[in-house]
């Protein structure tokens, strides 16, 4: 912005010339926040606080047709600035006015507003936009998938880009505003809590609500038929589950799982302390695929995930990542321990509770199972590279530091640890460095070497010693060792994308 100074001719011209192009017409917003593993996710020069998506969709032709709303702040003087997005756009308008746009690289959007926009100013962005989600590729996938009804998107660590446009990061959350409308006899699922629905001209809205921060990749949106079950827990937070009408054989099984929602929300608050939403729940369509992703409060299941029957384990670990990874996110994907390491662990704590394995004897099972020369030893849980983000060692070598960090500083310590983490950072962001330093303020103990062996060294560890702990209040006694049942298992193929 040019600001007008009270000088005579010449002079007057000389000190605008002096002023710094940040500060008079401002300077682009980069292309990315420079993610480790994904340098081109989310976008610099702004902070979105809400979404309001008003969406139309077309199972039959996969056509879908949005308006979406962004109300963000300037973090710096902005000549123009990205949208992580990939659908054809009609119209933007910034603050009311029309904005140009241009499109660059796999999925940005480049917007320039009538004019440049000033640091700390809150800011309106409506984007018109519409397409075939299914039909957009981007190095040849797309993070929507059809359904015979319908169509469903749940993806990490992409999924925004196909339906929306966000500074998609986890580091930007936002609250969401998620307005649907499908044909009659459709019923359209997202996060939060539906506030209410209207049926006119053939058409039913459904108009959905999350309102605490949630990052893009975790927004979720399910388009088909339905069967939705409610419930409460007992201290009144609604639990949604839903199920698609042709799930076929699995269709028990999924629901002999998903029914225990309740249940299983209530013993993680004695786990992991307060649940951090407005609702919970979970959804299974019927899309061939057989991981679960953690979409903020309405968790995706694959039916594929039930192909052995019921799978309550994969359960917990969704409803985990309410806690950690969704609440507590990461700072930088390199981070991703701090998400999966946890859910994998409160897996063996649901074991340990049920009577089926303690922590101690499923990591003494995992570890038995990777002989010094197993590759599984040579991915690192603190830092797997973005071809091994998804790794099972991950999962389980990450599992297996948080078993080491319970036999070091005892139980009363850990379960502490577990439950004051995601009550000091909630709602924020963290790293595995972060998490370190708490575990040792916590414990009063120096903890980076045990860490350092556990998620960081390329070799197998010598095996840690077990404490002689008493069981937490509330847990079973130990059972006979088993392996975890089936957890959230992503192919890179199918799970990953390069950017």
């Amino acid at each position: 912005m040019r600001h007008r100074l009270l000088v005579p001719g010449a002079a007057a011209l000389s000190l605008l010339l002096a002023i710094p192009a940040s500060a008079a017409d401002g300077t682009p917003g980069a292309p990315g926040v420079g993610d480790t593993y994904y340098p081109e996710s989310g976008n610099g020069g702004y902070d979105v606080s809400h979404y309001d998506l008003r969406l139309k969709y077309q199972p039959k032709t996969d056509l879908l047709e949005g308006t979406a709303t962004l109300l963000a702040r300037t973090t710096q003087d902005l000549s123009r600035f990205n949208l992580d997005f990939a659908l054809k756009v009609s119209e933007i308008r910034v603050n009311g006015k029309k904005a140009s746009f241009a499109t660059s690289g796999k999925h940005e959007l480049e917007v320039t507003p009538a004019a440049p926009l000033e640091k700390g100013r809150q800011i309106s962005v409506v984007v018109r936009y519409a397409g075939k989600p299914s039909e957009v590729k981007i190095d040849g996938y797309t993070a929507w998938a059809r359904t015979p009804d319908g169509g469903v998107v749940a993806q990490e660590p992409d999924s925004a880009v196909w339906w929306f446009p966000s500074n998609d990061h986890p580091t930007d959350k936002a609250t969401y505003d998620i307005s649907v409308s499908v044909p009659d006899g459709n019923q359209a699922l997202s996060n939060g809590v539906l506030l209410g629905q209207s049926s006119k001209l053939g058409w039913t809205r459904y108009n959905w609500r999350s309102d605490k921060p949630q990052a893009p990749y975790l927004t979720t949106l399910a388009v088909g038929k339905f069967d939705v079950v409610k419930d409460t827990t007992a201290d009144g937070l609604p639990v949604i589950t839903a199920y698609s009408k042709d799930l076929g054989a699995n269709e028990g099984s999924a629901r002999a799982s998903l029914e225990r929602t309740t249940e299983i929300t209530e013993w993680l608050q004695t786990v992991f302390g307060p649940y951090p939403f407005n609702s919970v729940g979970g959804y299974v369509p019927n899309v061939p695929a057989g991981y679960a992703l953690e979409t903020q409060t309405r968790p995706f299941y694959g039916k594929k995930a039930f192909d052995n029957g019921a799978n309550v384990s994969v359960v917990v670990h969704e409803l985990a990542h309410q806690w950690y990874g969704d609440s507590v996110s990461v700072k930088d994907w390199k981070d991703i321990w701090v998400n999966e390491g946890f859910a994998r662990y409160s897996q063996w704590l649901w074991s340990e509770k049920e009577g089926e394995g303690t922590g101690q004897e499923l990591a003494d099972y995992v570890y038995a199972q990777h002989p010094a020369d197993d590759p599984f030893w040579k991915v690192k849980p603190g830092d797997p590279g973005p071809d091994n983000q998804f790794d099972i060692a991950v999962y389980d070598r990450g599992a297996l530091a948080l078993q080491a960090l319970r036999n070091k500083v005892g139980d009363t310590k850990f379960f502490q640890i577990l439950k004051s983490w995601p009550t000091e950072k909630k709602y924020g962001n963290a790293s595995v460095n972060d998490f370190v330093k708490f575990a040792e303020r916590v414990s009063g103990k120096p903890l980076a070497e045990l860490f350092d062996t556990w998620l960081f060294q390329p070799s197998k560890p010598a095996a840690p010693a077990a404490k002689k702990a008493s069981i937490r209040t509330g847990s079973a006694p130990a059972g006979k060792p088993v392996q975890p049942r089936s957890w959230k298992q992503i192919q890179a193929t199918n799970h990953i994308h390069e950017h």
